[in-house]
């Protein structure tokens, strides 16, 4: 019986022993830190905020219209994504104005028109550069050194992630998984993916963005970003350098490499050459037994 009372008894003098301000000690863990609140707030700035006008142009207004079409009248509100896209390839982003605009139209309460840009990080509720460049940093891109990538595009820009150049021409973004993983490291330029990325080739393309809008005068912020890598998209600098990274076209007497990987695959086939299903293929007469135990 004292054996078993033993640890009980020498549990209770330890804490006898204790002195009393450990016993009234406590432990604070502070909360994660947040590091932006911009995806949930709006204040006021001079180039967004609701006194400034907005209105769709007579080619968009058309766009609205066949837009609403694919809706009944009664659910046009399910167009609310669609029209702050269209509203901020017109803009240049989705600000105050064009949420109450699209709010308008739809004939919806403006705070339903604010959840929806707030939650969808696609919606650029501040000014952005002629160039969004988002680099991916989730896992398969990390593993194949997305952060090089991102240091290349620090040390080209001079900015970190989430400011704009001076020039207005580049916005640099960290963001998650674009989803287009097999094709790892990848920048997303406004609507272009450039995949297979190295810090190198990162650096010839942001070099080549710069010199092909001065060429063609796009260069600083304009309204109407999103699309214009298709006009003077992400370049490989020179036409030596284009060739080594892939595909290349034409433009404006500027040669520009064609969207996706800069390596020079084609889609997302095997780096190394074909792996699998290599025989030839079979046929259904070859697979059948021929010793007639199936008959």
């Amino acid at each position: 019986m004292a054996s078993k009372l033993a640890p009980t008894a020498l549990r209770s003098a330890i804490r006898a022993t204790r002195p009393a301000w450990r016993q009234q000690q406590r432990f604070f863990t502070p909360s994660t830190t947040r590091a932006s609140d911009s995806l949930n707030v709006h204040r006021d700035t001079a180039d967004n905020n609701p006194t400034l006008p907005f209105k769709f142009n007579s080619t968009n207004e058309k766009l609205i219209q066949e837009i609403l079409s694919r809706y009944p009248s009664q659910y046009k509100k399910a167009a609310v994504m669609p029209l702050l896209d269209l509203g901020q390839r017109q803009h240049g982003f989705t600000s105050i104005s064009v949420m109450n605009e699209v709010a308008r139209l739809l004939e919806m309460p403006p705070m339903r028109v604010y959840e929806v840009a707030t939650f969808y990080t696609m919606y650029n509720r501040n000014p952005v550069g002629r160039f969004h460049v988002q680099c991916c940093t989730t896992t398969p891109c990390q593993l194949r050194d997305s952060d090089g990538i991102m240091k290349a595009i620090e040390k080209e820009l001079g900015v970190h992630a989430g400011h704009t150049t001076e020039d207005g021409l580049f916005t640099f973004t960290e963001v998650e998984c674009l989803g287009a993983c097999a094709n790892a490291p990848m920048v997303q330029i406004n609507d272009d993916y450039y995949e297979d990325l190295t810090p190198e080739t990162t650096t010839t393309l942001l070099k080549a963005l710069r010199e092909a809008a001065q060429k063609t005068g796009a260069s600083g912020m304009a309204p109407g970003l999103a699309g214009e890598a298709g006009k003077v998209g992400g370049q490989g600098g020179s036409g030596a350098e284009i060739g080594e990274q892939g595909r290349s076209y034409g433009a404006q007497g500027v040669k520009l490499p064609s969207p996706g990987p800069l390596s020079g695959r084609q889609t997302c086939e095997p780096a190394g050459g074909l792996t699998s299903l290599t025989s030839e293929m079979w046929t259904a007469e070859g697979t059948m037994r021929k010793d007639g135990a199936l008959d």
